[in-house]
């Protein structure tokens, strides 16, 4: 267990106060220009959908832990987990017939050092890091939610590469600015994950991805920039990467988004222990 209490608030409710890891739906948004209050050196998780750019600054986000926002006409969830070092981006909209949208909450459980996550509405409990329902009606449903990619990089970098970018508000932060990878964490996981994948540093950034024949693959992230930077190509099945305003995302080889994310290496391993690791 994590040692908090559920957010339980209904869908867009999430200005009323909890006693929990206040997560925000809808979130307030603003232009660059606007948002003088981030530096150009501040960590943001950047996604696009459908031609539209949003920034998610890691300063809010290591407060609410998720955001269910709209963003290129798709419902998304967002779930951040500080203690992998994981954000990503979940559709919560065109799901099978007969099953709402999905408004994800945190939980205030773990599992092998990664938070849970469940729907609002239906109380399934999610796995957080695949996307997958794993108690409760959706589970029953066998739900799997599919991914976008999120890219990890500075708020320089990404304003620079995409003015048009929105970026969520300074108040969603709540007054707060925790560094948890540089302090809290800053020793390796705080909570038990189990047997440890001995081929990179358990704080190690990786880029994960699934391939089309249901491979995971991890790419060094350090190793994956400098080789891209030099113009080296890097490809593992369908695969590709590619930067992205100072961050990577996995494409394939027509250029389609393959809903990558950056994540500790003990946290990608833990949940795909068959991994592939990228160089090999």
């Amino acid at each position: 267990m994590g040692g908090v209490l559920i957010d339980d608030r209904p869908y867009d409710k999430t200005n009323e106060v909890c006693n929990c890891i206040p997560a925000a739906d809808n979130p307030a948004v603003s232009t660059v220009e606007e948002a003088k209050w981030l530096k150009d050196d501040d960590i943001v998780f950047g996604v696009e959908v459908n031609g539209e750019y949003r920034a998610y600054p890691r300063r809010i986000m290591e407060v609410r832990e998720m955001v269910n926002d709209t963003l290129g006409g798709r419902d998304l969830g967002i779930p951040y987990c500080t203690l992998c070092g994981a954000a990503q981006a979940y559709f919560t909209d065109q799901l099978p017939e007969g099953i709402e949208r999905p408004v994800l909450r945190t939980s205030g459980l773990l599992i092998r050092s990664n938070k849970v996550m469940y729907d609002v509405n239906s109380y399934s409990v999610f796995d957080t890091f695949l996307g997958k329902a794993v108690t409760g009606p959706l589970a029953e449903k066998n739900l799997q939610l599919e991914q976008a990619s999120v890219v990890t990089t500075d708020w320089g970098t990404w304003k620079e590469a995409h003015p048009e970018t929105t970026v969520l508000i300074e108040p969603l932060a709540l007054g707060r600015d925790f560094d948890f990878r540089n302090g809290r964490d800053a020793n390796g996981p705080i909570f038990p994950v189990g047997d440890v994948d001995p081929r990179l540093p358990v704080h190690e950034d990786i880029i994960g991805v699934v391939t089309a024949s249901g491979k995971p693959v991890a790419f060094q992230r350090s190793k994956a920039v400098a080789a891209l930077k030099k113009g080296d190509d890097i490809a593992y099945e369908n695969v590709r990467l590619k930067l992205d305003a100072g961050g990577v995302r996995a494409v394939d080889a027509q250029g389609s988004d393959l809903g990558s994310h950056q994540a500790f290496w003990f946290a990608w391993s833990q949940f795909h222990p068959q991994t592939e690791l990228w160089p090999g």
